[in-house]
């Protein structure tokens, strides 16, 4: 995986908030992290995560289609 890639998985799942990108430590309402889930639920939550991760690997595959073919429309104008 490129690192353009993982950058944008990433902040798509930081935009979510399936990932918290802030320091726990310095929080003074450490209480808004904690929560339980059951094994069901963290089973779920990773599947949610998985399908969410699979669509912008997606998307990315696609801006990056996009881009190369703006590039060549853009040095094909230049040649005429």
């Amino acid at each position: 995986m490129s690192l353009g890639k993982a950058n944008y998985c990433i902040r798509a799942l930081i935009e979510k908030g399936f990932v918290k990108a802030e320091n726990y430590r310095n929080s003074s309402n450490k209480l808004n992290y904690l929560y339980v889930l059951t094994p069901s639920g963290i089973a779920a939550k990773a599947e949610l995560a998985r399908y969410f991760l699979a669509r912008k690997v997606e998307e990315y595959a696609a801006l990056q289609v996009e881009i190369e073919q703006l590039r060549k429309e853009s040095e094909g104008a230049g040649r005429e």
